[in-house]
């Protein structure tokens, strides 16, 4: 080998060397989403979420996330993350946290949703909270997260899908979100009558049998009782007079 060759051979080494170097930061540190074949409309499909650290000298404490259309925070269902770490619903999504990982460490968690969207591609939002106040932001849509045009950027964690299987449908609510008020009454009379309609009014003045109201018979009472004591004391001294 020539003395040239081997500075030209040195020369490329070097280069591929730089190039290695300067690409391989970018790509070290970002956020994804992974679920192996997920297809739209499918149910129960657990999705793995993981983060890298980009600090070196805090520890990542906190993952909020936006959920795309479709999915709503009572879709999800935690299942496991770092130790300790809790799950919590907010507005438009959700958030997981807990005591900060050791630093350099990447956060890693898994959640159920009770079934994806009729979509190509879902898209989630995450911004990743360090020990320190420091946070990145893993929102970038793909064509914003090109950057200077190498790559330098916080791409959103993104899901692609598979087209629906035959036959798939888009399940009801969730049954924590389906309404338990009865229907408003529509103002037209029910087929059953209610349970006061067999009910007689206590104060009602209904006639006996003999066609008579109760009414006139209390009035007639009184007064038949007044006529008999007058009879009788008529009668009484009738009977005196004669024996006397």
């Amino acid at each position: 080998m020539t003395r040239k060759t081997c500075t030209t051979a040195v020369a490329l080494s070097a280069l591929a060397c730089a190039i290695a170097v300067a690409t391989a930061g970018p790509a070290a540190a970002h956020a994804e989403v992974e679920a192996e074949g997920a297809r739209a409309l499918d149910k129960n499909v657990s999705l793995t979420f993981s983060a890298e650290s980009e600090s070196a000298s805090a520890g990542i404490s906190k993952l909020e996330v936006v959920l795309p259309e479709g999915i709503t925070p009572q879709d999800i269902t935690y299942e496991k993350g770092p130790e300790g770490w809790k799950f919590a619903p907010t507005g438009r999504g959700y958030r997981v946290s807990g005591p900060k990982l050791a630093v350099g460490e990447d956060a890693e968690y898994v959640v159920t949703v009770r079934q994806l969207p009729d979509a190509k591609e879902l898209v989630f939002k995450t911004l990743q909270s360090y020990s320190d106040g420091k946070i990145d932001r893993w929102i970038q849509l793909e064509e914003e997260a090109e950057g200077d045009g190498h790559g330098h950027g916080h791409p959103a964690p993104r899901l692609k899908l598979k087209a629906a299987a035959p036959g798939a449908e888009f399940v009801s609510p969730a049954p924590e979100e389906e309404p338990t008020t009865p229907a408003p009454s529509t103002g037209t009379a029910s087929d059953e009558p209610g349970p006061a309609s067999s009910a007689r009014p206590v104060a009602d003045d209904t006639k006996d049998d003999d066609g008579m109201s109760s009414s006139v018979l209390l009035g007639v009472g009184p007064a038949v009782l007044v006529l008999g004591g007058v009879a009788g004391a008529w009668w009484l001294k009738k009977r005196r007079n004669r024996s006397a």
